[in-house]
């Protein structure tokens, strides 16, 4: 049996991840999940960070099929198209191009007729590009409660239930205005239980959250809101379409691409190369450098006694963790905080390599995927002058694993299935 060094393990890590990453490519996979063609006109929407390269493989799937329509992702996430018009606006935080262009959206898919067809094109991150504020609140107001949401350490189904309650197109509006057309959503999942209210905050589905949930939420975090939002939660005056509502009758939700999906995947790779898979599951939450201790204790588990897997083995998750920084700048995403309090747990323990990345090459607000963490990172670390301890209490894991040049680096992948975690144990 091939030993298990540094080199074989992270170009082992590297290989599932990018495994996990193909198997959400939607050039490969949304033409398996089309409906039947309609009577009248197709009419494409969409928002996230696949919505762009979403669209252009629909075009490849149905060349000789009209469409109009306009899909919205983030900067630097367009891809050709020739029909559907592809907007890049901010994300995590929104700004004015995705504000109109989710106007836009709206208008598309007004005045249609029940031979119509929507086909709503919907990933990670299209909450945030289409900022869309409800009647008497500004998109200033979304962008101070988004910095506030993400500075808080809420998971994202509780930002999501915040946001669908400040919209004028989330938590099922975009369906019901599109209303009587048949709308047909094809989502990739970022979320952790692939709840689709949850993905994008929920445009094209009914929204089983109240206004009451989200100010439960506001206070159980303590975020400071303007005014004028927190008068709109308090008002309530228009809550979003509930189940049963007549206006999303003819609506249709399919999922393409999940982070189950992809750990699958990634399982399966790890067979062929001799390692023992376990997936732990694909909706780990909670604060990141804890979710690392935890999974720290669980790989010395397996290096000591063989449980819950036998050695060689690979611990795959997926998730979102959070980061709450109580008023620290940070540099670092969830991911780099996560695997840095892996190895600040492990302490050096021989035999265990993690790579830890989001699936969508960016962790947090830097340009890198994730990082790979080693036996040796906490010494190599000191080595280099830094205090790798210091630097996790300061969400500042960035720093560590640049220095190290150990960050993993892919650039958009124009997918987004959350966050993918591996962990081998020699």
């Amino acid at each position: 049996m091939t030993e298990w060094n540094d080199s074989r393990a992270r170009d082992a890590l590297r290989r599932l991840f990018d495994v996990a990453v193909r198997s959400a490519d939607p050039r490969a996979i949304l033409k398996d999940h089309l409906p039947e063609r309609p009577k009248g006109r197709v009419v494409v929407v969409g928002a996230g960070k696949s919505a762009a390269v979403m669209a252009a493989a629909l075009e490849n799937a149905w060349p000789e099929v009209p469409m109009t329509g306009l899909v919205v992702t983030r900067y630097d996430h367009a891809v050709p198209t020739r029909h559907v018009e592809v907007v890049e606006a901010s994300h995590p935080v929104p700004d004015a191009a995705g504000e109109a262009a989710a106007r836009r959206i709206l208008e598309a898919v007004d005045g249609l007729t029940g031979d119509d067809l929507v086909l709503a094109l919907i990933s990670g991150g299209g909450s945030a590009l289409m900022p869309l504020a409800a009647p008497g609140l500004t998109l200033a107001d979304k962008q101070a409660v988004n910095r506030a949401l993400l500075a808080c350490g809420a998971t994202i189904n509780e930002m999501n239930v915040v946001r669908r309650h400040l919209s004028a197109i989330k938590g099922g509006r975009l369906a019901a205005a599109a209303y009587p057309a048949r709308i047909v959503t094809l989502a990739i999942s970022d979320v952790p239980g692939d709840d689709p209210a949850a993905i994008a905050s929920g445009p094209t589905v009914p929204d089983p959250s109240s206004f009451e949930d989200a100010r439960r939420i506001v206070a159980r975090y303590g975020i400071d809101l303007p005014a004028p939002v927190r008068a709109h939660l308090d008002a309530a005056a228009e809550e979003t379409p509930k189940p049963g509502d007549p206006r999303l009758a003819r609506a249709e939700y399919h999922l393409i691409a999940t982070p189950l999906m992809a750990l699958r995947a990634a399982a399966k790779e790890a067979e062929a190369m001799g390692l023992a898979p376990l997936i732990l599951g694909d909706a780990l939450e909670g604060e990141a450098r804890e979710a690392g201790t935890l999974l720290a204790g669980i790989a010395r588990s397996v290096a000591a006694h063989g449980q819950p897997v036998a050695r060689p083995a690979v611990l795959l998750s997926g998730g979102e963790t959070t980061v709450t920084l109580g008023g620290a700048k940070g540099a670092g995403g969830r991911n780099g905080e996560c695997l840095l309090g892996l190895a600040a747990a492990l302490a050096g323990h021989p035999g265990v390599w993690a790579l830890m990345g989001d699936t969508d090459g960016i962790d947090g607000s830097m340009d890198n995927a994730g990082a790979v963490a080693a036996p040796d990172t906490l010494a190599r670390s000191r080595a280099s002058g830094q205090d790798p301890i210091a630097a996790l209490h300061a969400h500042r894991s960035h720093d560590v694993f640049l220095a190290l040049g150990d960050l993993v680096t892919t650039g958009p992948t124009l997918t987004n299935v959350n966050d993918f975690r591996a962990i081998i144990i020699a």
